[in-house]
């Protein structure tokens, strides 16, 4: 009873805690890695089968490298997008950081050049030894240039901040802490690089001094999309002083 006559105020609900983040842990870490020999073999197969209607441009060296390797994102990031929905209910994008802000925005494009000419310093003063590029092959024509350059300054960059500062870098930070998620996922960004230098140790290196200012970067504005402005800028830099130095002439583009 209620002995004033008042009516009975119903008690405040309680809050909920707000979920998780990351909300996803090391057995989807697992099923992402288990993801990569499917995709590779799915990219192989679609580069062959149009390799079968149209031989004259999938049997280009630009087309299948480059090509092979754009598929193998997106089946990769098709199947992590699924798994997200699957057993979250959480779109990819939103879920590994993909926010920006104009504050958050400017700041990196400035600084990837920057990153860029002070990575090239230092790999001077270790004397890093000199490995061809692998894409000079692949560059023939301006169409192929401007095709290496997507690929470079845009699409790589993309999937590797996505996978490295947006997928594993939150989790690594629940784990163990922001300095060793840093370090932890550099360290895995440049072993990842380590084949395309002939696994030189003064590159190794350099790439994961790139991935730590990644990491901080992410870190600092918890934006996956601010880092990979960032390396985008800073992939741009390296990209145009290797055709500034090399000087290619072309034939008609394709």
């Amino acid at each position: 009873m209620n002995p004033s006559g008042d009516p009975p105020v119903d008690p405040k609900p309680i809050a909920e805690a707000p979920p998780a983040y990351p909300f996803w842990g090391y057995e989807d870490v697992a099923m992402f890695v288990g993801m990569v020999l499917p995709a590779v073999l799915l990219a192989v197969l679609a580069i062959a089968g149009g390799g079968m209607l149209w031989s004259a441009f999938f049997k280009r060296p630009v087309v299948q490298n480059l090509g092979g390797q754009l598929l193998t994102y997106l089946f990769l990031f098709g199947g992590l997008r699924q798994l997200f929905i699957a057993r979250y209910g959480r779109p990819l994008f939103g879920s590994l950081g993909w926010t920006l802000s104009l504050s958050g925005a400017i700041w990196p494009i400035l600084i990837g050049p920057v990153l860029a000419i002070s990575v090239g310093m230092l790999g001077m003063m270790l004397r890093a030894p000199v490995i061809r590029n692998p894409f000079e092959g692949m560059m023939q024509s301006t169409t192929e240039v401007a095709l290496v350059g997507l690929f470079a300054v845009l699409l790589g960059p993309l999937a590797e901040e996505l996978a490295f500062r947006g997928f594993l870098l939150p989790l690594f930070r629940r784990s163990f802490g922001a300095i060793a998620a840093v370090t932890g996922t550099a360290l895995a960004f440049a072993l990842l690089h380590g084949p395309q230098y002939s696994w030189s140790w003064q590159h190794i290196f350099l790439v994961g001094s790139a991935g730590t200012i990644f990491g901080v970067t992410r870190l600092i504005t918890g934006s996956t999309a601010s880092s990979f402005l960032m390396h985008a800028t800073y992939n741009l830099t390296f990209f145009a002083l290797s055709l500034l130095q090399t000087r290619p002439t072309f034939p008609e583009p394709i």
